[in-house]
This record gives structure tokens, sequence and C-alpha cells, in this order.
């Protein structure tokens, strides 16, 4: 779930922007969603594809077509396909509840089921191409990208994301996961300031420092599995930056990001994870009722302190691993 049409009018945004964080989409103050019938249709509709695909598939499919279904079957079974499931139906509840921390959500959760960093980092990038795709160009659509901020975030935030990605698949994992989990650490940590500091604005027509930030933002987005929100976007928001604009330009610069990291990706360690990734895309779209609930219920304070304290512990157990 991300951020399209943006209702600064909304009693929840304005609580977002006295904390400093990313507003939510307007469709979080829609009527109430039926959870109980939203879920039961979803699955009942992939119960129903997967019956007339079991039963139909071997007489109306070429074989090289039903071997390679019957590959992707025993993939879908794998312990770790369903645990990606829970992963990514986890982050985009948190990222559609607080309109952040998708990235260091999935990959503080995948470390700790034993996915090396560059395989956290390359599945979680390539899941998120088609949510920041269909974010930039609904931002797009609606007006919200600022043409300057986001060419000045362009470039740099590239060049960030490919040095992060080579970084992190030519040095060897077990030697690096310490760091990632202690980063990881760190931006729980972060994650709990921000629930908890008053945000002092400073209002000016364009933000400073933006190369710099983007660059920053970049590398330890590809190097981390995340980051990218929460050090550009609520960094820029956090200093007085118009939030709409600030949202627009910084999703739509991240979709070009997804994709350079993914294809960086792609050439140092090869396409491999993609029971991985298929997990986090199928979690991610039955996230977006509960994370809606969870909005209504829930301040936007609380849930920064709960995602807070649940990072931080999570990346002290990887970090303990890892030094174990």
């Amino acid at each position: 779930m991300r951020i399209r049409h943006l209702d600064e009018r909304s009693p929840l945004n304005a609580e977002h922007d006295a904390l400093g964080i990313p507003p939510l989409e307007e469709t979080i103050a829609a009527p109430r969603p039926r959870l109980a019938q939203h879920y039961a249709l979803s699955f009942g509709v992939l119960a129903l594809l997967a019956a007339i695909a079991y039963v139909f598939g071997d007489r109306l499919l070429p074989p090289a077509a039903v071997e390679a279904l019957s590959g992707i079957g025993d993939g879908l079974t794998t312990p770790m396909f369903w645990s990606a499931v829970a992963v990514g139906l986890l982050a985009q509840v948190i990222d559609g509840a607080l309109g952040m921390a998708y990235g260091i959500t999935a990959t503080t959760f995948l470390l700790s089921t034993g996915v090396s960093p560059a395989a956290a980092s390359a599945s979680v990038h390539i899941a998120e191409i088609f949510t920041t795709g269909l974010s930039g160009w609904s931002h797009w659509r609606f007006g919200n990208v600022d043409k300057r901020l986001f060419k000045r975030l362009l470039l740099p935030g590239l060049a960030g994301a490919v040095v992060g990605a080579y970084v992190i698949t030519s040095v060897d994992g077990k030697a690096i996961k310490p760091w990632i989990a202690g980063y990881l650490l760190l931006m729980g940590f972060y994650i709990l300031y921000k629930a908890f500091r008053h945000v002092q604005r400073r209002r000016h027509d364009m933000p400073r420092h933006v190369g710099p930030l983007a660059l920053l933002g970049g590398f330890v987005d590809a190097v981390g599995g995340g980051g990218w929100g929460p050090v550009v976007t609520s960094s820029l928001i956090g200093t007085g930056n118009n939030p709409r604009t600030t949202i627009g330009s910084v999703n739509a610069a991240e979709f070009f990001l997804a994709i350079a990291t993914s294809a960086t990706f792609a050439v140092l360690v090869g396409a491999t994870y993609w029971t991985v990734i298929a997990g986090l895309v199928l979690g991610g779209m039955f996230a977006a009722p509960l994370a809606a609930w969870l909005c209504r219920h829930l301040p936007a304070r609380i849930l920064l302190v709960l995602v807070g304290v649940l990072i931080t512990v999570l990346s002290v157990f990887n970090l303990y691993k890892a030094l174990a």
C-alpha cells in the first residue's frame, strides 16, 4: 500500500504532520472495510484458480508448461515462501499504516529467517518495483511531483543505490550481516525517536542538501534493504517541506532506484530468490484492509513505538545470531 492521492485535511494526517512522518493515502479515510469478507473472497478466488489449474492444467497445457508449473508449485510449498508471505503482509501493513518502513521491516524479518543480506535486499527491491511504480505514476497523475526536487533526488539516489548494491554483493554475507543488523538496530531507535520528538519546522522554498541526502538514502536503502523513506522523506518533511510534493517526488524517484538496485543485484548475483519475491508480493496484496483497520484503531505515535520496538528487538536478535 503506497501513498497516492494525499488528503491533507484528514485528522490522521494532521497527527502524522505533528510527528514529522509521511501522510497517508486518501483511501485510509474510506468507510470501514469488512475484513472477514475481503479475505474470504480473496482466498476463495485463489483456491478456485488453484483447483482449476490442478484439474485441467495437464489437459490444456503442453508438457513443458506442465513441468514448469510443477516446479513452481514445489517452490510455493516451501517454508521460505510462506515465511516471505507473512513478512510481506506484515511489512505492507506497517507501510500502509505509517506511510514508511516497508523495506526496513521486510529486511529485518527476512534476516531473522536466515536469508542472506544480499538476498533479502534484492528480494525486497524487486518486490518494491510493483508498488513504487504504481505510486510514482499515481503521484504524477495527481500533480504531486515537483520536477526540480525529483531531478535533484534522482541521480544521487541512483548512484548511492548502485554503489550500495555492489558493496553488499562484494562482501561475504556472514561478514556483513552484523553490520546490516547494526544498521537496522539504529533505524529501530530512529523510529522510536520519531515517536517522542517534538518537530520544529523551518519553512523555505526549496529543500537544502538534497543531493547528499539522496546519495546517503540510496546507499543505505540498497545495503540495508530499506531506508529511503525514513532517511529522505522523513528528513525533508521534518524540516518543513511541503508533504504533498515531497512524498510525490521521493516516491517517483524511488521507482527508478528500485529498478537500478534490482538490476545491479541481478547482474552481480542473479535472480535466484523468486520464492521470496513471490511471497513478498502475495503477502502485500492482502495488507491494505488490515492497515486501514490499524489506522482507525491505533494512533500513529503508538504504531511508531510498536514498529520501533519490533525492529529493535529483531535486530538485536539478528545481531546476536551473527556474532555468536
